[in-house]
């Protein structure tokens, strides 16, 4: 892990916020009077997507995609001004929240500032035209960090950056050497100390298609020497999988499992149930129990918990990238106060050093996950199905409250009855004379 990763950020949710489709202004400013309820929601930091302006040239849609960005050293004047970024930034400090915003390294818009002043800086095709190594973002040209001088220029740009804000969440982290964020975490920090770092890490089977096509491509142990967090990108194809009926869950909580074994002891992987890459939860699982029990599963999982602005309130629809398409915040459906008391269990009875692993019945698609800090264990037990059933528990038999819901929970013969609501429990540890 990075030398100074701050080990508390494992026990933090991030709210992403897409600024053009949040309200229906659509600005900086229009985002300030949400934000109350956003860090009562249980938030520590806010991510901004792209605020740089947009590229013209090969833009899909009639707004273009944020991440076709045209010049890291501007606003995207749709949303704002510097001065209104500012302010915003200056109002989640107040309530308590950091901030960060969207890094997009890997390429920029085919008409970006950075092409017309530096072609140099650009891959090129065979013909010398710019190019791009991912057919599908036929939006976008490829840097190439073979030329020193662009890390020069994208390091001096961080550095600006990091004046106003708090840290970078870096898209498609990846496919930029991590020799390059090494250096620009490393200089970054002597303008804002304690910046923090997400990395974009990719999808295993894109990674690898990428290592094989000659590509950059680099691998989650070794971005974790320089990023605090990662996507968990890793086991995310499975979690797909099973939630669409592919797999078993055993399948995916093997997965999870090694992750504990194979990365560092303070391995903080970014878990989610959606973003803006991928179909909103509420659509793939209509089950309200089902739901709240992802949820709950969501926040017992190690890591930073990330939460996709109108995932609270169940929405269906995924904003599009490409146009203007607020979010409509008017559902029948609310997790406010679910995720509001998941927010303080992450809080005050999650260590950040906890040890992980989980069981599961495949039969009945029932997770019941372990953490100990070697002072108390914690067990979540979560009907992903809703379905009722007897379960077994590794917990002295007696009488527990359900965090959750302050209900009462009864263990008897290390078996308890689950009614199909998520419940998450902690007893004292007492070390196992064998196993």
């Amino acid at each position: 892990m990075a030398d100074n990763t701050d080990p508390k950020l494992q026990n933090c949710v991030i709210y992403s916020v897409f600024v053009r489709n949040h309200t229906p202004e659509g600005t900086f400013r229009a985002l300030i009077p949400d934000l109350p309820r956003i860090r009562a929601l249980g938030t520590d930091i806010i991510w901004l997507m792209p605020i740089h302006p947009i590229g013209e040239k090969a833009r899909k849609g009639s707004l273009g995609s944020p991440y076709a960005n045209m010049d890291y050293r501007a606003v995207n004047p749709e949303l704002g001004t510097e001065e209104d970024l500012r302010a915003l930034v200056d109002a989640i400090h107040a309530q308590g929240m950091r901030c960060i915003i969207d890094v997009v390294y890997n390429h920029t818009s085919p008409d970006s500032v950075l092409w017309r002043e530096h072609p140099e800086f650009f891959y090129k095709k065979p013909d010398g035209s710019p190019g791009n190594h991912v057919g599908d973002w036929s939006d976008i040209i490829d840097l190439d960090y073979t030329v020193p001088e662009l890390w020069d220029y994208q390091i001096e740009t961080l550095k600006y950056w990091a004046g106003i804000i708090d840290g970078f969440r870096c898209d498609a982290a990846s496919l930029v050497p991590a020799s390059f964020w090494e250096r620009a975490r490393r200089e970054v920090e002597t303008v804002h100390p304690g910046c923090i770092w997400l990395a974009e890490t990719l999808h295993f089977s894109f990674g690898a298609r990428c290592r094989h096509a000659g590509m950059t491509s680099e691998k989650d142990i070794d971005m974790f020497r320089v990023f605090d967090m990662e996507y968990d990108h890793d086991v995310r194809e499975a979690f797909d999988a099973y939630i669409k009926g592919r797999i078993s869950l055993s399948h995916w909580l093997d997965l999870v499992n090694y992750q504990d074994f194979a990365y560092p002891a303070n391995y903080n992987k970014m878990r989610f149930l959606e973003n803006h890459d991928s179909s909103r939860i509420a659509d793939l699982v209509r089950d309200e129990a089902a739901l709240e029990n992802l949820t709950a599963m969501l926040y017992f999982l190690k890591g930073t918990t990330l939460i996709y602005a109108g995932q609270e309130r169940a929405i269906e629809h995924r904003p599009g990238l490409f146009d203007r398409d607020t979010v409509c915040w008017e559902t029948d459906r609310d997790l406010t106060p679910l995720m509001q008391r998941l927010y303080y269990i992450k809080k005050d009875h999650l260590s950040a050093g906890d040890s992980f692993f989980a069981d599961e019945d495949d039969v009945l698609d029932i997770a019941v996950c372990r953490r100990s800090d070697g002072v108390t264990e914690k067990a979540g037990i979560f009907s992903l199905k809703g379905r009722s059933s007897s379960v077994p528990i590794d917990a002295p038999d007696g009488d527990y409250e359900n965090l959750i819901d302050g209900g009462t929970i009864t263990v008897r013969e290390g078996r308890f009855s689950c009614d199909g609501r998520p419940v998450i429990l902690t007893w004292p540890y007492t070390l196992k004379a064998q196993i």
